[in-house]
């Protein structure tokens, strides 16, 4: 009995070791990261706030800046591969440095836009600049946390997008209302500026503080590196492969992108067209849009933190994933059924927004599992670029919808039907022996 006790104790110590040494790596990346994400979502709730005033100004039409907004993941897709490989030499601190700073000068540029043209070349150039960052970080995050911590620290980073429409939409919305005509400029202007300057202070931040792998940190204690490495070591994989070759001749990594490009069409139709079609359902004042525009991502804050919390418990993802995908097509078929009611589309757009970005953290848990090293690097962008079509796609249809036919109704509808394929996609498609419960390490908190 004596015996018992003393092995309990030490277990019991193990895991409380365990516990404080990943919220010790946590607390030092995880901020950061998530700081760099919002930033970066920014460029893309800003678009979407300047559109309320710059597209009368400039004259474009529905077409044109859904076309605009869509040019952004051309230049994504393009530079994506190439930026994470780069990434991989060069290390992942110095690579997500330069993306954070570059698309920081760059976004703030877009103030000096003046015709149709500029407007598409500048998106076109922040896609391209800002390639490889997403992959980049869950590239970074598979050197730091093993597995089954992966699912909490990829739900906090993709719930970055929810935290960005909290912060981005009020401030968004009070710059265009007050800052309008400030020393003669237009408050659209004012928000491309403004809005651009912490990127390139965060680019500043992630050299001084962030470090490329486990053994560089002069933070941790041997011991802790140790652990650290050896629980990494133990994460179950699938006939993972390092090479980069071999990933792409696998009919998984296109389900994989295939998957994904039906949630990129549910977040972008989101990030893209929200505070329009709140202006269309009767509110016209922009900080009033930018408030109610934070109630589907407050929605989403939580929803996210409770899947996220119940799929790191029971190590399940596939059927997580599959509710979440579910909740993305009933709420924009709501959206779509009640775009002149601010209540229920409001409703709609929460349901939509709480499952889709949810989705995205236990998503990334999947490609993992079949990849490493290179492989997982560039597969992770290869996954990322093909999905990115769906923000292409999703912005200029939904634009081209209304413009044709004077309503958005058609495009969320097609929107929620590629959610619903989504999710058939995940829970028959998907390779059972890819769908296993991850080992749990530690007391889930």
């Amino acid at each position: 009995m004596e015996v018992e006790s003393i092995e309990n104790a030490a277990i019991s110590s193990d895991v409380l070791d365990q516990e404080a040494l990943y919220r010790k790596v946590t607390w030092r990346i995880v901020p950061l990261i998530i700081a760099c994400f919002i930033a970066a979502y920014l460029d893309r709730v800003n678009i979407s706030f300047a559109k309320l005033q710059m597209q009368s100004q400039l004259g474009l039409s529905e077409t044109a800046y859904g076309f605009g907004a869509s040019v952004f993941f051309i230049g994504y897709l393009l530079f994506e591969i190439p930026s994470n490989a780069i990434l991989v030499k060069t290390g992942a601190r110095r690579w997500i440095a330069r993306i954070m700073i570059t698309w920081g000068i760059t976004s703030a540029a877009m103030m000096f836009v003046r015709t149709e043209h500029w407007f598409y070349f500048l998106r076109f150039l922040l896609g391209a600049l800002e390639a490889g960052f997403v992959p980049g970080v869950l590239y970074f995050y598979t050197q730091w946390f093993p597995a089954a911590r992966r699912g909490r620290m990829n739900t906090l980073f993709f719930g970055a997008i929810a935290l960005c429409g909290i912060i981005g939409g009020p401030i968004s919305g009070a710059i265009l209302r007050y800052m309008d005509g400030l020393h003669g400029l237009p408050g659209w202007q004012w928000l491309f500026l403004i809005e651009g300057i912490p990127s390139v202070l965060l680019g500043f931040l992630v050299l001084a503080i962030l470090d490329d792998r486990i053994e560089d940190a002069k933070w941790l204690r041997a011991a802790e590196k140790q652990m650290l490495a050896n629980a990494i070591s133990r994460d179950p994989r699938v006939d993972s492969t390092h090479s980069f070759m071999v990933a792409l001749k696998r009919p998984v990594t296109y389900l994989f992108s295939l998957i994904y490009f039906g949630l990129c069409m549910g977040i972008y139709g989101l990030l893209f067209w929200m505070p329009q079609l709140i202006k269309t359902a009767g509110t016209s004042d922009p900080l009033m849009i930018g408030l109610v525009t934070t109630l589907p991502y407050i929605s989403a804050i939580i929803g996210t933190v409770l899947i996220g919390r119940s799929s790191d418990r029971t190590g399940e993802r596939r059927w997580h994933l599959v509710a979440c995908a579910l909740a993305g097509m009933i709420g924009y078929a709501m959206s779509a059924s009640y775009a002149g009611s601010t209540v229920l589309l409001v409703l709609g757009l929460s349901i939509a927004a709480t499952g889709i970005i949810a989705s995205f953290g236990i998503f990334w848990m999947f490609p993992a599992r079949v990849m490493t090293g290179v492989a997982a690097a560039a597969g992770l962008a290869l996954i990322n670029s093909v999905g990115q079509i769906g923000g292409v796609v999703a912005p200029y249809m939904v634009g081209k919808v209304k413009d044709v036919t004077g309503s958005a109704s058609m495009g969320l509808y097609v929107i929620a039907l590629a959610c619903g394929v989504t999710a058939v996609l995940i829970a028959w498609v998907l390779p059972r022996r890819i769908g296993f419960r991850d080992v749990r390490t530690g007391t889930p908190k």
